[in-house]
């Protein structure tokens, strides 16, 4: 339910900036359609929906539209760990290797290529922590960045796993392959959390789709947030879309977006729900409340905290800590919690924001943040794939953070 804006902080004239902005992205054919919400001290400012859901069947963004959210599935795969991580079930520290066998002998990439890499043994075992904060030397085959890279598609790791593996399968396929470096020596995104998901599985005895539905999705009334979607509500789900190269307008991508549309093969925990902005909004406001909603506590609030802290060594930005390629400018004072990217110093990235702000987005734009010093939550739906095509999530804060009159 919406407030008067101005009752908590902000400008409603200001706010008005957001639907113009990003209408525009649909007007001039960038965007299909979208979804954005805007909460303060848990009352929601701004709530809207613009342009279409699915462009082509002519149907329009409605409240209750169903998104990939992808990688912002990572948050809620790294809350089921640290929920396991409260009841004393591992250490941070641990070695993976005491849950998943397979990772106890992992060897890291030196030099050569794709047809003939070398490679030179692990000197740290891969650590939980490793896994939480993208340090552990494992890599995305679709980022076609590293030679690393290129080994995960040659084995079949792209965009998604090989043909019939399932989360147990991929996790001992990826453990045949290299490192791109020492563990805990660099940052570098990518299918940690898809092995944590792994290990949730096998620490809780639970597969992690059930771990989901009964320790967190259900106690949270995140009814509509799942891992495909079936017939009854196949009409809600928004079309995915991906740039024209040469004139920048979305076009239709349904050979990947139909993926979302059937039951999957392996339960990826860094990048496989489908959710709405209702569902999402009530975990950012599970983390803004300190790990409770509604009476339901699945985390303590010191945990809450310490995993939006940055957890870097040194507490240095990812722009110092990520391997080559990664140094941009949206990484300089940026580091990385358990789950989490976090705001050390918003000045060096030139996007208004607050030091501790939280945040993660995904694959086809995506995005939310959780600024516990302004107690202002947002999201940002759509589905267009890559999510680097438009600034959408720096510009939202942009007028976010304008429209805060207080």
């Amino acid at each position: 339910m919406s407030t008067d804006p101005t009752r908590i902080g902000f400008d409603p004239a200001r706010l008005a900036r957001i639907d113009e902005h990003f209408g525009r992205y649909v007007d001039d054919g960038r965007l299909a359609g979208w979804q954005i919400v805007v909460t303060r001290r848990g009352e929601v400012a701004h709530s809207s929906t613009y342009g279409m859901r699915d462009r082509e069947a002519g149907v329009p963004v409605e409240a209750d539209t169903l998104w990939r959210i992808y990688s912002m599935t990572k948050p809620i795969t790294s809350v089921a760990a640290m929920m396991l991580w409260e009841e004393g079930r591992f250490e941070l520290t641990d070695p993976i290797s005491r849950w998943l066998p397979e990772f106890a002998d992992v060897r890291v990439f030196d030099k050569g290529s794709v047809l003939k890499p070398y490679t030179v043994p692990a000197v740290e075992p891969i650590r939980i922590w490793h896994l939480l904060t993208h340090t552990a030397g494992l890599t995305y085959g679709f980022a076609q960045v590293s030679v690393v890279d290129g080994l995960y598609r040659k084995a079949g790791f792209d965009l998604g796993v090989p043909p019939g593996a399932d989360l147990a399968t991929a996790s001992a396929g990826l453990a045949k392959l290299p490192l791109l470096f020492q563990p805990g020596t660099s940052w570098n995104y990518g299918v940690s959390t898809d092995v944590l998901g792994r290990l949730v599985e096998v620490v809780s005895g639970q597969r992690l789709d059930a771990f989901f539905a009964e320790r967190i999705l259900r106690p949270l009334g995140m009814t509509d947030t799942r891992w495909w979607v079936d017939e009854p509500d196949a009409k809600r789900l928004a079309a995915l879309y991906t740039p024209h190269p040469g004139t920048g307008q979305a076009v239709r991508a349904d050979g990947i977006g139909r993926a979302a549309s059937t039951e999957p093969g392996w339960h990826s925990g860094g990048g496989g729900l489908v959710s709405t902005a209702a569902d999402y909004h009530r975990f950012t406001q599970f983390l803004l409340r300190g790990g409770e909603l509604d009476g339901v506590r699945l985390l303590g609030p010191r945990t809450v905290r310490f995993m939006t802290r940055n957890h870097l060594p040194g507490n240095r930005d990812l722009a110092s800590f990520a391997p080559d390629g990664f140094s941009e400018t949206i990484l300089d004072g940026i580091g990385f919690g358990l789950g989490f990217a976090v705001v050390l110093d918003p000045v060096p990235s030139r996007v208004p924001s607050s030091v501790g702000e939280y945040y993660w987005g995904g694959l086809a734009s995506t995005a939310f943040w959780v600024d516990p010093v302004e107690e202002v939550t947002a999201l940002l739906f759509t589905q267009l794939m890559p999510s680097s095509t438009y600034p959408l999530r720096p510009q939202l804060r942009q007028l976010v953070y304008s429209a805060l009159v207080d």
